[in-house]
């Protein structure tokens, strides 16, 4: 691996136009960023940076997927940043960058949906540092769009193969038996006519699955209960999952976004309604779901036990 001081920072292989959607949105962070900070006390505020922003996954390495509109299907690959700040506290998503990633998504220029993840400079070498898969892998394939000098990341420390197995398996076995109990209790929720109940254990249901491949494959999930956000990181590094929640009408659309709003809504909103057929079609997909997040796990297990 280059030295970390000379991430590539080129994106001429993109075409024009996700170059210009690309420029739009940094606009947009940083506009937003310092809207958020204010005028604040505190330090992290006063004297709050942007110091990275990086693009990693498929627009970074060239492989993307972009069939909005073209395909009965229409997959379209996100566009995955990484935006590193200076103070912890600035990580906060609720605090910090919720406006920013719903100007974004209001954008009428920019047509590519995004993900965000943040995290402090300090954090990320300390990631780099343990040797973690998901943050040397940003490093090694991915192009910084932003960079204010004087703030680099470390060179990562290869990881031991047999702690990185078992972790992995850790991993695995804490998050996939975790999964496992909350189908269990969707279940009797959903026998008993507890809908509520039912769409918040669906919802841990797959947000744990995703979380077990991300950490068994990567040693690394974002902390988001947003399940579009997992969904979009694990889709992009394995497309076997594209096909788990198809969108082809209108109620398998809305199915996943009340799945996804139960997380809150089913717990706090009197609002809050789903059917016992939503709930039945998105338990068949979340089992869908666990059988497939299974064999990439059992893949990566055993390749890393061979070594």
């Amino acid at each position: 691996m280059p030295p970390l001081d000379f991430m590539k920072t080129d994106i001429s292989h993109l075409p024009e136009k996700k170059q210009r959607e690309l420029a739009r949105i940094q606009e947009i962070l940083f506009e937003e960023f310092d809207l958020a900070r204010g005028n604040g006390p505190k330090i992290y505020n006063q004297k709050g940076r942007i110091l990275k922003i990086v693009l990693f996954g498929s627009y970074a390495r060239g492989d993307w997927v972009d069939e909005a509109g073209k395909t009965a299907k229409g997959y379209q690959s996100d566009y995955d940043l990484l935006i590193v700040v200076n103070f912890k506290q600035l990580t906060d998503m609720a605090t910090y960058w919720y406006k920013a990633e719903d100007r974004i998504i209001r954008d009428k220029a920019i047509k590519t949906p995004i993900g965000l993840i943040v995290h402090s400079l300090a954090d990320v070498n300390n990631q780099l540092a343990l040797g973690r898969y998901f943050f040397t892998d940003i490093i090694r394939e991915g192009a910084a769009l932003y960079e204010l000098g004087g703030h680099r990341f470390v060179d990562p420390k290869p990881l031991d193969a047999k702690e990185a197995y078992e972790t992995a398996k850790e991993y695995f076995e804490e998050w996939y038996t975790a999964s496992g109990n909350s189908i269990k209790l969707f279940t009797y929720a959903l026998h008993e006519s507890m809908p509520k109940d039912a769409a918040f254990l669906l919802h841990q249901v797959v947000e744990r699955l995703y979380g077990c491949y991300l950490l068994t494959t990567t040693n690394y999930s974002p902390s988001t209960h947003n399940i579009r956000k997992l969904r979009a990181l694990v889709e992009e590094k394995d497309a076997r999952f594209r096909d788990i929640w198809p969108d082809e009408d209108r109620f398998q659309r809305r199915s996943f976004e009340l799945l996804k709003e139960a997380c809150v809504k089913a717990r706090y909103s009197k609002h809050y309604k789903i059917t016992e057929e939503e709930l039945s079609w998105l338990g068949e997909r979340a089992e869908a779901l666990a059988a497939l997040v299974k064999e990439p796990c059992d893949e990566r297990l055993k390749a890393k036990s061979a070594k």
